[in-house]
């Protein structure tokens, strides 16, 4: 993929990181397209999505999708960033 967007999010503790990754990373193999593809890794109490697409229109899209996603999860699961 010829562009990639990465985006991490700090939170109070491991299990607020881990329940926000549980509830969003099931996605990534999901909505996963030709032209984007994504990832969700956890290392203790912060969060990373990153993002890889074939172009910048399909990377804006899934900056749009993912940062829903977790805003999402987060307001679900009590996590606040």
């Amino acid at each position: 993929m010829a562009h990639e967007a990465v985006f991490t999010a700090d939170y109070p503790t491991p299990e607020a990181a881990r329940r926000v990754q549980r509830s969003v990373h099931l996605e990534a193999g999901d909505i996963e397209g030709d032209r984007t593809q994504a990832t969700v890794e956890r290392d203790e109490a912060t969060l990373t999505v990153t993002i890889e697409a074939a172009d910048l229109i399909a990377l804006r899209a899934g900056i749009n999708t993912w940062a829903s996603l977790v805003e999402v999860a987060e307001r679900c699961s009590g996590a606040d960033a």
